[in-house]
């Protein structure tokens, strides 16, 4: 499996990103996928995570009501919007995939990750 980050950039804050991540390869053992991400001198940490059918969503307290994560099946695509961006959420983004129907938090809990791309909020 291998999976492609994008859409990161420099933005003010107050504003909006979407991230999408492209999945390609041996699809079908995924099911649920997340976002992770990781400032300077910090440990990856727990973004939000989506079911394999996407009902399912899951978010750290830091960003929910701000961030919505969803998927397209039909186009292996997984997309992170972003609003009401704040400084504290500059940082490089990786989205992962895991095989567990059940949605993980721990970066050790997912079998794939991508290259990462990174997010600038300007105060």
């Amino acid at each position: 499996v291998q999976l492609q980050a994008s859409g990161g950039g420099l933005v003010q804050s107050g504003g909006s990103l979407r991230l999408s991540c492209a999945a390609s390869g041996s699809i079908f053992s995924i099911t649920s996928m997340a976002w992770f991400r990781q400032a300077p001198g910090k440990e990856r940490e727990f973004v939000a995570a989506v079911s394999w059918s996407g009902v399912s969503t899951y978010y750290a307290g830091s960003v929910k009501g701000r961030f919505t994560i969803s998927r397209d099946n039909a186009k292996n695509m997984v997309y992170l919007q972003m609003n009401s961006l704040k400084p504290e959420d500059t940082a490089v983004y990786y989205c992962a995939a895991s095989q567990s129907k059940i949605l993980r938090t721990q970066p050790r809990e997912y079998d794939y990750w991508g290259q990462g791309t990174l997010v600038t909020v300007s105060s």
